[in-house]
């Protein structure tokens, strides 16, 4: 990845993967204890509560300390509310990255309709001296090292945990985010786990 003669390389960019996730007030499964033929139970609040959707970018580059960068939206199903991020939020996080990066980005992410409709594509295009955007196969979410990121997130504060309403799975959603961010290593171990790796030969 990033080779020399290549876009990363060319324009001493960033190389940058996307994706989202949602989470609901239902908590990931993972394991606990109990008493032999007691399974546990945990009452939470019906998946009309809303929903939380994280919109994540790891950012690599070659000499520099990997990054995450993310956006969070609530859907409280109140009236007039959009149920999900539109594509002026991801045009939003990718901006934020490129000013938080101070560099040209080389966006890799999925064939999301919200990825690939007119504006975001006339976005790209009018911004092509410092974005560029590469798609990846479809049904190719092993090749993204933004899962990793939402495996360490169900594996950590989110694993078993039954919130009491909204805001508190806000809470600790960023907490669990801002976590990996002060830790490049593990960000480094989602890139690893992808199996992809920056050659700069």
């Amino acid at each position: 990845m990033a080779r020399r003669g290549k876009t990363a390389a060319d324009l001493d960019a960033w190389v940058c993967f996307e994706d989202e996730c949602g989470r609901t007030l239902r908590p990931p499964a993972a394991r606990t204890w109990a008493p032999r033929g007691a399974t546990p139970v945990v009452r939470v609040p019906g998946r009309r509560a809303g929903r939380v959707s994280v919109a994540a970018m790891v950012c690599y580059r070659p000499g520099e300390r990997s990054r995450l960068i993310y956006r969070v939206h609530v859907y409280r199903r109140h009236a007039g509310e959009t149920a999900s991020f539109t594509w002026c939020d991801y045009r939003d996080l990718l901006v934020m990255a490129h000013l938080q990066l101070g560099a040209p980005i080389v966006l890799v992410w999925d064939n999301l309709n919200r990825h690939t409709c007119a504006p975001m594509r006339n976005f790209i295009a009018e911004n092509a001296d410092w974005l560029r955007m590469v798609r990846l196969p479809s049904y190719a979410p092993d090749l993204n090292p933004v899962e990793g990121v939402w495996s360490l997130l169900n594996r950590g504060g989110l694993a078993n945990l039954a919130v009491a309403g909204l805001d508190q799975l806000v809470r600790v959603v960023k907490r669990g985010l801002k976590k990996i961010q002060y830790r490049p290593h593990l960000i480094d171990g989602c890139l690893a786990g992808t199996g992809l790796a920056f050659n700069l030969v």
